[in-house]
């Protein structure tokens, strides 16, 4: 059980090697080639991923892959995150339902059915690997013969490649599909997947058996947003890792020093990502 949100510890803000982060799931392309040609001309890291230690030197990216991979992509040596072990009980591993917008359920169909490995059943089933709900109440499960997790995250990448290639993909952790149906009018389906735990999470960043896009859903209690760290700082291969951390150790202190940093203990929604 998380602690109480009235606890959260002060973000655990650090710059590291960007070759140690380890992602456990692939990027959202349609999120990143954008991100890549923001951060192209932007000054500023808004809100820097969220890794936890993996190993002695190794860090596992738990939420920010797209930003990682754009950081990746434009060539930083380091990288601003939040460090939040899983073991520190203020870090809660749930799961994002997938919508896909902007495309026909016949198409979606169709090209599911193209997929060897993939068996469609109707109705709910306890070993799917994932299921789909439509606008009309249908339901359908889709089974694999997958003996793993590492299985069950390379059947699933194969079924959201199709969306990602052909449709929109959105995120939500809403549960009820009135709600989803009246919030997005141009969702045509809701994909929902299995739980994953912590372990689930670690051995696919260890193996590189990556989880698609955008399912696993981390909640950091304590997140540190809107953060606006320099990038030049991280460009700058002129100066140390070490004293690259101690910029922002002044940094932080300062903005404490100025009552610029706010805590919200509340769940928040924002409206300007």
């Amino acid at each position: 059980m998380l602690p109480n949100q009235n606890d959260a510890p002060q973000p655990d803000l650090r710059i590291v090697l960007t070759e140690t982060l380890h992602p456990h799931e692939d990027h959202d392309f349609q999120r990143s080639q954008p991100l890549i040609e923001r951060l192209a001309s932007e000054t500023v890291v808004i809100n820097p991923p969220i890794v936890a230690p993996m190993g002695a030197s190794q860090l596992l990216v738990l939420d920010g892959a797209n930003r990682f991979h754009a950081l990746s992509h434009l060539g930083y040596p380091h990288i601003l995150v939040q460090v939040a072990p899983y073991e520190s009980g203020y870090v809660e591993l749930k799961t994002w339902r997938h919508l896909v917008c902007d495309w026909q359920p016949e198409a979606l169909m169709e090209h599911i059915k193209q997929l060897g490995d993939i068996q469609i059943l109707t109705g709910q089933h306890n070993s799917a690997i994932a299921h789909i709900i439509f606008r009309d109440n249908s339901i359908i499960a889709l089974m694999s013969p997958v003996e793993n997790t590492h299985e069950r995250n390379s059947a699933l990448r194969q079924v959201v490649s199709i969306y990602q290639q052909n449709a929109t993909l959105q995120r939500t952790a809403l549960a009820e599909p009135s709600e989803i149906w009246q919030l997005h009018p141009t969702a045509i389906a809701i994909v929902e997947f299995p739980h994953y735990r912590p372990a689930d999470i670690i051995a696919a960043a260890r193996y590189n058996a990556y989880l698609p896009p955008g399912i696993s859903r981390h909640i950091i209690q304590g997140r540190a947003l809107k953060v606006n760290y320099p990038l030049d700082k991280l460009r700058d291969e002129s100066i140390s890792l070490a004293e690259k951390n101690e910029q922002l150790q002044r940094w932080v202190q300062e903005k404490l020093a100025e009552r610029q940093v706010r805590y919200y203990a509340e769940s928040s929604y924002l409206f300007d990502e």
